[in-house]
């Protein structure tokens, strides 16, 4: 009895309830489907915009920065010559070629003995030249005498010595002048350097007779150095307004070692070959012996750096930005514009542009392979914030259209 009831209840359930279940699970399917039919499908739309690169400009003041290159050399160089003759009896061991010699030192030295003897010669020529003026002096006083007491008489300048008395006073000048030339010739045996000096050449030793102005040496003045260097005609007009003593920095491209030095002089004439102005650059003690430093040596190809004028209100730009004296710009509405620059001047990776630019214009970096006038284009950070801000508006659309959809069901 028990067994027949569960058997009608099942029927039932088969019958009745299944049926039920399974159309309400059509008909909410049938919804579903319709729905998605209705909404209209998403159009991914395709941004052609070419993207670009921008740096806003600012006008400023820069210095200018001139280069020249030159070679260092001696402002003065000496073939040193002996002022007296005769037997070198010794020399300085650093009177050598190459050798580095202070102001005053002694180079070599030259027998004495008969410039000595020559001296004393002179002292005693003095001497007797001396007592002779003595005797004159006397005898021309007794002769002065003589006329006093007779006044009646007529006295010659031969009876008063006078003629004696001046030859006696010239012998005594002679005497002196021949005893100085004595004593100048006797320090001249000591050869001393006339300057802090580099000693290029020597051809002089221990025992070698030498003749008075013989050459013994050649020798280079580093108290002092010059670099000669050339300044094109474009950039005459960007020196600096004083140019005599501005201060410059002369250094060796190869080393990379550097001083301070100052601009002398402008020469004063334009090279007919080269059709360039000349400016020298001196440099004090280019060997360091007297200062702190590097040493930069004779012959040295030198690079000479030195701040010029000064340009207000320009633009600085990469040499990149400018083509064909033309710049790009993208406007406030997000399209090229080419503008035309004047270019005032131009250093190595930069032009200066003092017109053609306005403050706060976004300049292209990165040009579009076909860049035009008005073509429209994305700025690389504005691109970045379109992009997200379109992620967004996606996902508000999605998440907007899941919950509609479950309203719905």
């Amino acid at each position: 009895m028990q067994s027949s009831k569960q058997s009608s209840k099942r029927n039932l359930w088969l019958k009745i309830i299944l049926p039920v279940v399974v159309l309400t699970m059509s008909a909410g399917a049938f919804k579903l489907v319709n729905a998605a039919a209705d909404k209209e499908p998403e159009v991914n739309e395709v941004d052609t915009r070419p993207l670009v690169a921008v740096e806003s400009v600012h006008a400023d003041t820069y210095p200018v920065s001139i280069k020249a290159y030159g070679t260092l050399e001696p402002i003065e160089m000496t073939s040193l010559a002996a002022s007296v003759s005769g037997e070198v009896i010794s020399w300085n061991s650093e009177f050598i070629e190459g050798g580095l010699l202070r102001r005053g030192e002694t180079l070599f030295a030259v027998d004495p003995a008969p410039y000595e003897a020559a001296v004393t010669l002179a002292e005693a020529n003095l001497m007797s030249a001396q007592a002779n003026l003595i005797e004159q002096k006397a005898l021309a006083e007794i002769a002065a005498d003589e006329a006093r007491r007779h006044p009646e008489k007529t006295y010659t300048d031969l009876f008063l010595r006078k003629p004696q008395l001046l030859s006696a006073e010239a012998s005594v000048k002679s005497s002196e002048a021949a005893l100085a030339i004595a004593q100048r010739d006797l320090r001249n045996c000591v050869v001393k350097a006339p300057f802090d000096a580099l000693v290029v050449t020597k051809s002089l030793g221990q025992g070698q007779y030498v003749g008075t102005g013989s050459p013994v040496a050649t020798l280079y003045n580093v108290e002092s150095a010059r670099v000669l260097v050339p300044v094109p005609g474009f950039e005459v007009d960007f020196l600096p307004e004083k140019l005599q003593g501005a201060t410059v920095t002369v250094s060796m491209p190869v080393t990379g070692a550097s001083r301070q030095a100052s601009i002398r002089h402008d020469l004063g004439v334009i090279d007919e070959a080269t059709r360039m102005a000349h400016l020298m650059i001196e440099l004090k003690d280019p060997y360091a012996l007297n200062s702190p430093g590097v040493a930069l040596k004779y012959g040295a190809y030198t690079e000479v750096t030195f701040a010029g004028k000064t340009l207000n209100q320009v633009y600085r730009l990469p040499q990149s930005a400018v083509r064909q004296q033309q710049v790009w710009v993208v406007n406030p509405e997000n399209e090229l514009e080419a503008r035309p620059v004047d270019i005032v001047r131009e250093e190595p990776g930069f032009y200066y542009i003092r017109t053609g630019l306005n403050e706060g214009d976004r300049l292209v970096m990165t040009l579009p392979e076909y860049p035009q006038n008005g073509m429209p284009v994305k700025v690389e950070g504005d691109a970045e914030e379109e992009d997200e801000a379109d992620e967004s508006a996606a996902d508000m659309t999605a998440a907007t259209d899941i919950a509609m959809t479950g309203k719905e069901g």
